[in-house]
Formats: C-alpha cells, structure tokens, sequence
C-alpha cells in the first residue's frame, strides 16, 4: 500500500510539474522547433525532464520523511549527476551543444557517481566458464564508458513520441521486479517512483485516442537523467558483495536500446562516417518508413523489450551461467546487426509483416476496389457508397478501365483517394471501411479490397534491388508498370479538396487478373 501511494503521489507530482513547464516554456525559450532531421511539424516544449527532476527533488527532500519507511538516503548523492545532466541538457536543447563537451561533462558525472556515490563497476561477471572477468585498474575507466555509453543510448533512442519513455518505462519495471526479489527496498522505492514519473511523462507524450501527437518531448534534459539513473540502478544492483542481479542481466533488461545505439554507431562506422553523426537509420525510423503508425512502433519496440528483459530475467531467477546469457546475447545483437545493415532489404519486409498483421499504415491513400466488368461496375459503386456515405472524412472516387487485353472482361476498378497525409485517426477509419467494403462484397470472390498505398521508391525492394531482377520478371515488372487506365466516373465529396497540388501522389496499382 506504501508503494501504491507512492506511486499516486509521484504521478501527480510529475504531471503538475510538466504541465506548469508547458505554460513556461515559451517564455523560458523550452520549445523544440521542427527543423533538419527533426519530422515534428509544430514547436513542442521539451519539458519531460523538468517532471522526472520534480519527482527525484520530492522523493529526497518530501517524500522520504513523510512516509518515513523508505530508507533512501544513501541514494541522495544520484542529486548531483541528476542536476547537472539536466542542467547540461536544458543547455543543449536550447543552445545546441558540441558532442565533445557533452561528453566532457557526461564523464564528470560518472567520476562523482564513483567517488560521492560508491558505484563502481568491479567486474563482468563470469564472461567465460570457471573465467570471472574482474576489472581491477579498469574500474574506473570500465565505470565512465558504460556510463556514458547508457547516458547517450536514451538520447539516441528518443526519436518518436512515446519511444524512450515506453522502453524506459519497461526496462525500470524490471528492474524494480529484480529489487523486490533481491530485497533491495531503497532502490525499489526509487525505482516505484521513476516508473510513476515516468507514467505521468507518458500521459502528455504517448500517442493514444483523444492525443493523437506528443504535447511534450522528453528533450536532452529528461533522456540525459534517466540514462544517468539507468547506469546507476544496473551497476549498483550489479556490483558488490551481495549483487541483486549479474551484470549480464543488465544487457537484457536494456536490450533495445543498447541494440539500436550500438549497431547505429558500427553502422556509420562500416560506412566511414562519424559514429555520432545524426542520421534516419535507428530500427524505428526504419519501421516508420515502412508505413508502420507511431503508436504501433511504440508497441513493437516496447513488446520486444519486454520479452527480451523477460528472458534476462527468466535467466537470473533459474540460474542459467552468467556466460551462457552473455554469448546467447551477443547471438541475439549480431543477428539483429545483420538485419539493419541493410535497410533497403529491411524495410520492405516490414511492410509485408505490416500487411500480414492487418495493421493502418501511414502510406495509406485510400481504397481499391478491383477488378469487374464494366457493367458491374454501377452496382459496385452501390456497394461502396454505401459504406462511405457512413464516413465522416472527404474523399473522392474515381473509377477506371484498363486499355489491355490481357484480361477476361474484368478490367474495371474503383480507387478511393483519401487525403490522408498520414494522419493516423483517419488511416484508422479508412481501415475500418476496407474491412467493412470486404464484408459486403465477401460474396464476390473475385473482387478484391485493399489499401490504396502511396508508392515510395526509397528503400523499396523494386527499385534497390533491379540487379537481383532476373530478366524475364525485370520485364513484366516494365510491361505491368506500361499498362495505361482510362477514367470513366468520378465523384467527390469535401467542396474540392481534391483540386490543386494536394493529391500530387503516386500510388501502387494492383496488377490486372490476366485470363
């Protein structure tokens, strides 16, 4: 009951603590303005650490002694790196900080988690059988580049709404599981209290109906701290007399995010570029690219870490030999190096799983519906209109006639553009009248419903991969691609929303049935 209320007064402290700073940051100049390789498109404060300092600030100086049976006083010295990262963050998020700076003070911050705090990495564990890897003179420099190397992997994953607060909010939820197994109660309470600030930094920042962008980002100043915090917990809970847990663990419980950041980073290296140089190539840029929605990659992302932590987890609780799980996860990373080397090869496959699984994608431009002869096509209009005359978005329709004769007659189709321009509410009622299309027309085997996609040449298997085209599937791709359409109906609805530049897009047409 003590953790529950806990958690209720750390979520409401957080939140209030956010939403003060979101009518501040204007003023203050805490506003993330879309720019470069940022894909927001209106100005967002980046207030998420303000919360997560709010929480830390009141669990020391409030909460401690109003609940009295939480001993976190030994934890006091994570103050002085939690204040200066977020100070350092705030920095940056305004005024755009070099790299090395950056980590000037990164490393500052993991010797006073040393020498204040007395967390240091001793060792590795037992990497090899009867081999336990003691770093001995190594301690401290092991402790600064893991350190840094957690505090950069949280900024680096925080490139979608929701992302990093949802890992992080995973990866603290077993780690808390870890504390309560190795009865650890300090750092439980300090972990119940992340969580809950966390949650409320998640109610402005997720993706769900009824907030359909992020009202804030985390910024510098929040995934600085809680990558600060995460090397704290995992060496701590790891090192020592009576560890809680081994520090293979570690890896497991932040799987995801140490995955995409290292495999990033050797990415750019294997194309000689700078490892810290900002580019589009993390798992979930690629997962966007590929159509998928914000909140579905959220929930890939989050899923997949949950079941990797789990297996970490699973692995301590039945006392699976620590070099077991090291080299078990160095399979799991090199698998997953292999699969984002090559994202021209990646992306494509996301987009069939997209299309297996039957989720909204953000490509979608509307509805196909096709193919039937030409005096069926009234009746199907019928069908169709049906449905749509239920819908509350515009659209327009427009039915064509294929001038080929590799066809039985049924060389009529119906698309229904919809200027979706991605937003996800509306993809989401698009599919939900595709399926409701099919249903009516589930009598009529040989009519086929789908999403009409928005083509994109970048990363797609047709056009990277025309070398590995043999010659005669290279030449019905061009024959199907040289097949014209002629229009013979079109309506709209929406007071000519379809008119000028606004639908200037190119779409992927089913190939005609041949007879």
């Amino acid at each position: 009951m003590e953790l529950a209320g806990l958690f209720g007064v750390c979520f409401l402290i957080c939140g209030a603590a956010i939403r003060l700073a979101m009518s501040l940051a204007d003023w203050l100049g805490m506003l993330d303005r879309p720019c470069g390789h940022k894909q927001h498109e209106v100005s967002t404060p980046f207030v998420g650490g303000v919360g997560i300092l709010a929480v830390l600030l009141s669990l020391f100086l409030v909460l401690d002694p109003l609940f009295g049976g939480f001993v976190v006083s030994p934890l006091q010295g994570i103050l002085i790196g939690v204040l200066v990262l977020f100070l350092t963050g705030l920095a940056d998020d305004i005024v755009h900080l070099s790299f090395k700076l950056r980590l000037v003070v990164q490393a500052m911050v993991a010797l006073s988690m040393v020498f204040v705090g007395g967390v240091e990495l001793l060792s590795f564990g037992e990497l090899l059988p009867g081999w336990g890897f003691d770093l001995g003179w190594l301690s401290i420099p092991m402790t600064l580049f893991a350190t840094v190397g957690l505090i950069n992997a949280v900024n680096m994953i925080d490139g979608i709404d929701g992302l990093s607060g949802a890992l992080s909010l995973v990866s603290l939820t077993l780690v808390g599981l870890v504390a309560f197994f190795a009865g650890q109660g300090a750092y439980l309470v300090l972990v119940v209290a992340l969580i809950a600030g966390l949650a409320g930094f998640l109610y402005y920042n997720l993706r769900y109906p009824g907030n359909s962008r992020a009202r804030v980002f985390l910024g510098d100043n929040g995934s600085m701290v809680l990558g600060f915090l995460f090397a704290w917990l995992f060496i701590a809970l790891s090192q020592g007399d009576s560890p809680a847990m081994t520090p293979v663990t570690a890896l497991w419980l932040f799987a995801v995010p140490l995955m995409d950041t290292v495999g990033v980073m050797l990415r750019r290296i294997w194309l000689r570029k700078s490892p810290f140089r900002a580019d589009r190539h993390h798992l979930h840029h690629l997962f966007v690219r590929a159509g998928y929605r914000v909140c579905d990659v959220v929930a890939f992302a989050a899923l997949a870490q949950l079941f990797l932590g789990l297996i970490g987890v699973g692995g301590l609780l039945l006392g699976v030999p620590e070099y077991l799980m090291f080299w078990l996860f160095l399979i799991v990373f090199g698998a997953y190096l292999l699969v984002i080397l090559r994202p021209w090869r990646l992306v494509p496959g996301l987009r069939r799983i997209n299309r297996a699984l039957g989720l909204p994608s953000v490509q979608v431009r509307g509805i196909f519906v096709g193919y039937v002869r030409r005096e069926k096509f009234p009746d199907l209009l019928g069908l169709i209109g049906e449905r749509l005359e239920a819908s509350s978005y515009d659209y327009q329709l427009s039915v064509y006639q294929v001038n080929s004769s590799a066809t039985d007659g049924r060389n009529v189709y119906c698309v229904v553009h919809v200027p979706a321009n991605g937003d996800e509410r509306l993809i989401g009622k698009v599919q939900r009248d595709v399926s409701a299309i099919k249903k009516h027309l589930r009598r009529r085997h040989d009519v086929d419903v789908r999403l009409f996609m928005r083509r994109q040449d970048e990363n797609d298997s047709r056009a990277s991969a025309l070398e590995d085209r043999t010659m005669d599937s290279s030449q019905r791709w061009h024959e199907r691609r040289s097949v014209r359409s002629t229009l013979i109906y079109s309506m709209e609805r929406g007071g000519g929303m379809m008119n000028g530049g606004g639908v200037a897009f190119e779409v992927s047409v089913p190939p005609v049935r041949e007879s």
